[in-house]
């Protein structure tokens, strides 16, 4: 492995919290708004919200998850690519997957 590969990984992770920093609360933001779209209301049911039902709960939890997931895996490629672009080095280890 070249110096520059072993190197990269210290230089990205400030980069790679301040996108994990930004995606989420972009994703946060778009949760709020589609779930006033899909339930117009302000507030999602949290999992010891009594007055709400397991499928409420189960349904803003999943939609939730999957924005959560959709906003950090493009925050998380914009950001490698652009590592890339700038050193020609891709910032992840060989093998993939998530930590």
């Amino acid at each position: 492995m070249s110096k520059k590969k072993k190197s990269l990984p210290v230089v990205y992770k400030p980069v790679g919290f301040l996108l994990g920093w930004t995606s989420g609360t972009l994703a946060g933001l778009a949760f709020q708004k589609v779930w006033k779209v899909i339930r117009h209301e302000d507030d999602a049911p949290d999992a010891l919200d009594k007055d709400r039902g397991w499928g409420e709960v189960l349904l803003a939890a999943a939609v939730q998850g999957a924005i959560f997931a959709v906003v950090r895996s493009a925050a998380d490629r914009t950001g490698a690519k652009a590592i890339e672009r700038s050193t020609g080095v891709w910032p992840g280890d060989d093998k993939g997957g998530r930590d």
